[in-house]
């Protein structure tokens, strides 16, 4: 009952521990929400629970209702003015689109508290959170899932194909790093959504390079390319390339709005207008704002807001 009215489920997957699928999450999320979505993110990464952080939101606690449990919220919907940016309101009506959030990490003492589970343990857990969960009425649901392809997985699309309706599991973004290692192993991903019958929506490439906060230059450290090769060879789609930007951190971990030395360009964006800040004032301004309206400054929402576009386009036609 808690799923009935979401209209997709997008699950957000990886074969390779480390490649920042919480990261990805946070941020799909953010660009939805920014485009009038209403937007619930569903963390069972049982062991690492860093949603919380991320939303930075680590100190909020779920409240209990007649039913379930109540997701904690980021942020409540903002009503659209009279046009939006391309002159059309959003398809929900709202320039911002609602974001709430579930995760261990909430009924965790600390977040330093180890959870020493075994597998029928953590499988129960992956069932209370879809059944329990009083997300009401969303357009998305994002599930930030653990790396592999074992317990949580198997648990997780057995009980979305008994509770949800046909179509209602849009599918997975599969996320890599360009290095052969990592594309080894989210192949068996890859794999593991072909045999499940989990429609691949695209593979997302991240730490494909790197924003230098000084030299106002994005270098490949990584290399770059793997993540499509790998699209191509499966024929799946193709969603984008994802630097790693410093101002990103910066900005989940201590608050502050991205800035970025002059003459800076990602993915053929000018951040030019986000010229460090140079007095105190400035730097006060850099701490105001809730994070979805700082994020907008960051050199990974364009990137973003292309991926989101590609994924709403096939979903909502």
């Amino acid at each position: 009952m808690s799923l009935e009215n979401i209209e997709h489920i997008v699950l957000v997957l990886s074969g390779k521990g480390g490649v920042g699928k919480s990261s990805i999450t946070t941020q799909l999320a953010l660009a939805l929400s920014l485009q009038g979505r209403s937007v619930g993110v569903l963390d069972i990464d049982l062991t690492g629970p860093s949603i919380p952080r991320f939303f930075g939101i680590e100190d909020a606690k779920v409240k209990q209702a007649p039913g379930g449990w109540v997701p904690v919220s980021v942020h409540d919907a903002q009503p659209a003015g009279p046009s939006s940016d391309n002159g059309q309101a959003p398809r929900s009506g709202n320039d911002l689109g609602s974001l709430r959030c579930m995760s261990l990490g909430f009924l965790l003492g600390n977040r330093g508290d180890a959870v020493v589970w075994r597998g029928p343990k953590k499988t129960a857990m992956v069932r209370q959170f879809l059944s329990d969960v009083q997300w009401g009425a969303l357009d998305y649901l994002l599930i930030d899932t653990p790396p592999g392809t074992s317990d949580e997985h198997i648990s997780l699309v057995e009980t979305l194909l008994k509770q949800t309706s046909p179509g209602q599991v849009a599918g997975a973004v599969v996320v890599t790093t360009p290095q052969a290692i990592s594309i080894a192993d989210v192949k068996k991903e890859l794999n593991f959504c072909k045999k499940t019958g989990v429609t691949v929506l695209g593979v997302v490439e991240n730490m494909a390079g790197f924003v230098c906060p000084s030299c106002a230059e994005c270098t490949n450290v990584f290399s770059k390319g793997g993540g499509e090769v790998m699209a191509t060879e499966f024929s799946v789609p193709f969603l984008g390339s994802v630097p790693i930007d410093p101002m990103f951190v910066m900005l989940i971990e201590e608050g502050k709005r991205p800035v970025y030395p002059k003459g800076t360009v990602v993915n053929g964006k000018n951040m030019e207008e986000n010229e460090t800040a140079t007095n105190g004032n400035q730097e006060h301004d850099r701490d105001e704002g809730r994070l979805v309206e700082k994020y907008t400054s960051c050199s990974l929402h364009p990137i973003f807001d292309g991926i989101v576009r590609q994924l709403v386009t096939r979903l909502e036609g």
